[in-house]
């Protein structure tokens, strides 16, 4: 089926019924009358395929149409292969999973996210433990909260039957952009640990020394003032 909708796909030889179209080549291209381009397709032995028939004429390549589809096949099946496949992976819970357990298949779940998979999670109740629903709910809640740094949540817990479930797919991890000064800072770092120099230490004018980066420098500067005016009183006593 899917060779006949590649094949269905092109139109070949008489079923192109245009008046003219245009024949491109590895050397260009040139727009002629549809007759002559069959024509040419015959003298060599070959095929008139229609490439583009939206195009204003209809683009054609004179080929051999059989080694024409091969090359469309195979270029198909390299487009899927590339294509990244995401799997569910399952999740399954009591509706008194232990703690142990629980931090088990909490380790899994965050493995199947990082790896880029979804993750379906669930609580089966067995015979009367589905009275004890709102708890599994709860649980799937936590387990969602504990896995809001890897994964997002899709749906909320549902109940199907004797299963409630819960859907997560993987987060996207945003990557932090550093500032061009801390970027220069590096490269000149490197530069003189290349040449065999200690680098330099950042100017005052680069630090903040407000940031929680820098935790102390201002907390330092306050505590060394504090210290300086007890000296001084000291020695006035």
């Amino acid at each position: 089926m899917k060779n006949d909708k590649i094949k269905n796909q092109y139109r070949v030889n008489e079923q192109i019924r245009v008046r003219e179209v245009r024949i491109v080549s590895e050397g260009g291209s040139i727009v002629m009358p549809t007759r002559q381009a069959l024509d040419m397709a015959r003298e060599q032995g070959i095929d008139l395929v229609e490439i583009s028939p939206n195009a204003n004429p209809p683009v054609c390549r004179i080929i051999d149409y059989s080694k024409f589809l091969y090359q469309q096949k195979k270029r198909a099946k390299e487009m899927k292969a590339k294509q990244v496949k995401v799997e569910v992976k399952e999740i399954r819970f009591g509706p008194q999973t232990d703690e142990h357990d629980y931090q088990f298949k909490l380790k899994h779940a965050k493995e199947f996210l990082e790896e880029g998979n979804k993750v379906r999670a669930y609580v089966f109740f067995r015979g009367r433990s589905i009275l004890f629903k709102e708890q599994g709910e709860v649980l799937l809640l936590r387990f969602a909260n504990d896995l809001e740094d890897y994964g997002k949540v899709e749906s909320m817990p549902s109940l199907e039957g004797k299963k409630m479930f819960l859907y997560m797919a993987p987060k996207k991890t945003s990557v932090t952009k550093k500032s061009q000064q801390a970027r220069d800072r590096e490269a000149a770092a490197a530069d003189a640990k290349a040449a065999g120099k200690q680098p330099q230490a950042p100017s005052a004018a680069d630090i903040d020394v407000e940031s929680p980066a820098n935790g102390g420098l201002l907390a330092n500067a306050k505590i060394s003032a504090e210290a300086l005016k007890k000296l001084t009183e000291t020695e006035e006593e």
